[in-house]
């Protein structure tokens, strides 16, 4: 006959640090996915800039004629637009002598969300052409 083993469990030490290498390992995977979600918030918040940005720079010249200056506005509660219109010439090109003449204008637009110290910032910029005394659609 065979001599009977002794079965052995795990020991209450083995128990103890087993827990806290479980513990600590979810505490790191909660901190990544916080930050995952941190991060997807913070793209969506973006994406909405980018959204009303395009509406307001697709729209905002589709009636009125082009007016160099600064303006600036409220889409909602929450974000907030200035809007930066200079005329613009390339490098080596003259400024049109015609005050009437088809001119090319830098638009700057800055959407900004958040409060302070926490204010964030979208910037964007695009050319347009169009005649300060026009009142056609610019392209």
């Amino acid at each position: 006959m065979a001599p009977a083993r002794q079965v052995r469990g795990f020991s209450l030490l083995e128990v103890i640090a087993a827990i806290l290498l479980l513990a600590v390992t979810f505490g790191a995977l909660m901190e990544v996915a916080g930050g995952s979600i941190r991060l997807s918030q913070n793209a969506a918040r973006h994406t909405q800039a980018a959204l009303w940005a395009r509406s307001l720079l697709d729209t905002h010249f589709a009636l009125d004629p082009i007016q160099p200056g600064v303006s600036q506005g409220q889409f909602n509660d929450y974000y907030r637009w200035r809007m930066s219109v200079v005329p613009w010439v390339g490098p080596g090109v003259a400024l049109a002598p015609n005050p009437n003449a088809m001119q090319m204008y830098r638009i700057d637009l800055d959407v900004m969300w958040g409060s302070s110290p926490f204010e964030q910032k979208a910037h964007f910029s695009t050319l347009r052409i169009g005649s300060p005394g026009n009142t056609q659609p610019s392209l």
